[in-house]
């Protein structure tokens, strides 16, 4: 990812490659095919141990980060997840622990549940509306009392029939309202999702007639909207490095096969005409790397081209990085199709990507709406 890491995020890097390479073989992710979780508590809570949950986290409520820059860190870990396909609610728990901690360790006992890795949180996030700004979700906020009501379903909900805790946003009037709602809720009910993916697991979460105390607002009543738009940022800059994670994965195991197949003689790496896709698909890996990372390190720094930056880095890598993985199946030819073959495993963590939080033409026009918005202002 990176291009000059320091010595710190290189060394945090490498603890988790090792980790990874340890506890989440290609075997093992096969495995987690008929498994019903999806991951291994343990695993997590072991991961956890390692920074995974903490990087978002004010050090006052129990995070911190290895270079004072968490969302630089936090990619690390999910290039590391792309490159293994490794499983686990990195996405999730890190969003929702962002949450909480940036509304002042709201649910505090929470906060530290999921620092640790004992429970898993995940967030029923709204989608992009017409305009940058605008958000559209199923679920409804209602007044009761002291409290609220929640009603309508989210979909879909990563890792939803494993959370403890579910982090709402919700339609409340003209805004939007976040609340921390627990799975265990009267009223909440999860459906399970199919999904291609063979660690990861998602679900509808339905939220029939939910009730909620004052206590479980995260942030204020009807103002959730910039929030929402943080939180997003957070998930692209994750998705992305995971998904060029991916990419690595799937280019090097294909020119490793390139110079180790022969066909007539010589190895399939000295056709020019391979020659050339390993080109295009040198261009497309290299152009995903340095656009996650300029993504990143905008959204680290809150700067005011961040959404642009993460959207055009959504739309570049889901289009490309979909473009070289299946350019890698077809070099394999046959076995590349296999289910002992170990590329369908980043074909799959990738798909998912690329359809989660916007495609690549949802975020296309949500750059010409920022744009457009922007002209506006100027004029």
């Amino acid at each position: 990812m990176l291009i000059a890491p320091s010595e710190d995020q290189a060394i945090f890097a490498e603890t988790t490659e090792r980790f990874l390479v340890e506890q989440a073989p290609p075997d093992t992710l096969r495995h987690l095919r008929d498994d019903q979780a999806g991951f291994d508590r343990d695993y997590w809570r072991r991961g956890a141990e390692l920074g995974w949950t903490s990087l978002l986290v004010d050090e006052s409520h129990g995070g911190g980060t290895i270079s004072g820059a968490g969302v630089v860190d936090l990619s690390l870990v999910a290039y590391e997840f792309g490159h293994h396909a490794a499983p686990g609610p990195l996405l999730a728990t890190n969003v929702v622990a962002a949450a909480l901690s940036e509304a002042g360790a709201a649910q505090a006992d929470v906060l530290a549940a999921l620092l640790s890795g004992e429970c898993v949180a995940t967030w029923c996030a709204p989608r992009f509306g017409e305009r940058p700004g605008e958000w559209r979700t199923d679920v409804a906020v209602e007044s009761d009392g002291d409290g609220v009501v929640l009603r309508g379903t989210a979909r879909p909900v990563e890792y939803a029939a494993q959370a403890d805790h579910f982090l709402v946003s919700g339609r409340d009037g003209d805004g939007l309202t976040q609340l921390l709602v627990p799975a265990s809720a009267a009223g909440v009910s999860v459906e399970a999702m199919a999904t291609v993916d063979l660690s990861r697991r998602f679900g509808a979460v339905t939220f029939d007639g939910v009730s909620i105390a004052a206590e479980g607002l995260v942030g204020a009543r009807g103002q959730a909207a910039p929030d929402a738009e943080r939180l997003m940022r957070y998930a692209l800059s994750i998705l992305n490095a995971e998904a060029v994670g991916c990419m690595q994965s799937a280019f090097d195991m294909t020119v490793e096969w390139s110079f180790n197949r022969y066909s007539f003689g010589r190895p399939l790496a000295s056709y020019q005409a391979l020659k050339h896709r390993f080109a295009d698909m040198m261009t497309w890996l290299e152009g995903g790397h340095a656009i996650s990372d300029v993504a990143c390190a905008a959204v680290q720094a809150n700067a005011d081209n961040a959404d642009e930056l993460t959207s055009a880095a959504k739309a570049f890598i889901g289009h490309y990085g979909a473009e070289l993985i299946h350019d890698c199946v077809q070099l394999h030819g046959g076995i590349g199709v296999t289910f002992e073959h170990d590329l369908h495993l980043y074909l799959r963590r990738l798909t998912v990507n690329r359809s989660l939080a916007g495609t690549p033409p949802e975020h296309l026009r949500r750059i010409a709406g920022l744009l457009d918005v922007r002209n506006e202002v100027a004029a």
